[in-house]
């Protein structure tokens, strides 16, 4: 089937993304840090299921100061859109990815002496200096040098002629839940840099906090960016935090249709397992999305859906293609009704950090699970 003509089929699935929305949370977000800090866009993993290329070109526009990701292949696709922009990976890179830090002008973390010593030959053989960040880690025992060790790789970088520092940051374990534990990792991560002889702090991005850490930030004057993810998508971490003050507004939504009401009686189970059996004569619609989609299979018998602005219990397992609700007190259900997973229907309103409380997870890994087979409808000031 082509691309052409799939596109004109009729939706049974998809998310919607406002990158009007992702605009206007840019910028609330940036009025509410101080004046001098840098927006460093955490796009990583299709931006959280966003969608990689549409959002990065949508924050190029509204002023972001660098973008962040995991892997060499999402680096490419930004720098695809637009040159200029500098780019950090994250994760390590395979030694056969080295090369491609040149040819693709981004940034790379850096952890170890090995790593210094590539980066190093990459920048020899370029003819110009490859750019790094120090990860210096404080407690989340993951990437990064350890704090104790920093001030000696420090050293091998700064001796390395082709490798030119361009940041230096840390990443906090508990942010959101363990502020103790999280003020002792700045604390580490400060004095590591103080135990740098030389470290040109003024011409570096030096961050550690991201969305859920912003609020822990106690005015350090070395700190000049900030890493933004969730938080840019309209997503509070941390629905105790702080930040709270901060409106940001959603910019995902996820929707389906029914596709069959039937009724049936009292005493049936549903769905595979025979994990519901209904106490009532009770009208059913079937939904034309699952687990295959992106409605996880932990949520069933707990999620509950909007069908005309009521809410409607999932009944039964989650399955691959089909989900089953009860819709006996919704009047006037039909196929083609249009239904709301995440996000807002006539007044009323499911959001992703609920959604993801059905199915014990997270608003992260949510997001990353709405898979490829939903469309992405994308939404601008001026419409779809």
């Amino acid at each position: 089937m082509s691309t052409t003509l799939t596109s004109r089929l009729p939706l049974r699935c998809w998310a919607e993304i406002d990158l009007a929305a992702l605009e206007r949370n840019l910028r609330l977000i940036r009025a509410s840090l101080p004046a001098h800090m840098r927006y460093v866009a955490v796009i990583k993993a299709d931006a959280y299921g966003h969608g990689l290329p549409q959002t990065a070109a949508r924050l190029m526009h509204a002023g972001a100061d660098l973008f962040a990701v995991a892997t060499l292949a999402e680096a490419a696709a930004i720098r695809e859109i637009g040159p200029g922009w500098p780019i950090l990976l994250l994760s390590p890179l395979l030694p056969e990815e080295d090369r491609y830090l040149a040819d693709y002008d981004l940034a790379a973390t850096v952890s170890s002496a090995e790593e210094v010593a590539r980066f190093d030959a990459v920048g020899r053989a370029a003819g110009r200096p490859i750019p790094v960040h120090l990860k210096i880690d404080t407690g989340m025992g993951r990437l990064g040098v350890w704090h104790e060790e920093a001030p000696a790789l420090w050293e091998k970088i700064r001796a390395a002629s082709h490798v030119r520092l361009a940041g230096v940051f840390t990443h906090f374990a508990s942010p959101d839940d363990d502020l103790a534990f999280t003020a002792e990792q700045r604390k580490r991560f400060l004095d590591a840099l103080a135990r740098c002889p030389g470290l040109p702090l003024d011409d570096l991005f030096v961050h550690a906090d991201n969305s859920a850490g912003i609020e822990t930030m106690s005015g350090a004057g070395l700190f000049n960016a900030v890493r933004v993810g969730l938080l840019q998508f309209g997503i509070l971490p941390h629905p105790h935090s702080l930040l709270a003050q901060v409106r940001t507004e959603p910019v995902f939504s996820f929707h389906t249709r029914v596709g069959l009401v039937k009724k049936l009686p009292r005493g049936t189970t549903v769905s595979y397992g025979r994990t519901r059996t209904l106490n009532r004569d009770t009208t059913v619609a079937i939904l034309c999305a699952g687990y295959g989609d992106g409605l996880p299979r932990a949520a069933s018998n707990r999620a509950q859906v909007l069908v005309r602005g009521r809410r409607c219990a999932v009944l039964g397992r989650v399955t691959m293609d089909q989900t089953i609700i009860d819709v006996t007190d919704v009047p006037g259900v039909a196929a083609g009704d249009a239904v709301v997973l995440v996000g807002r229907q006539e007044g009323a309103e499911i959001s992703i950090t609920e959604f993801s409380g059905w199915a014990d997870t997270i608003p992260w890994e949510t997001l990353c699970s709405v898979t490829k087979r939903v469309p992405r409808l994308y939404r601008t000031a001026l419409g779809v």
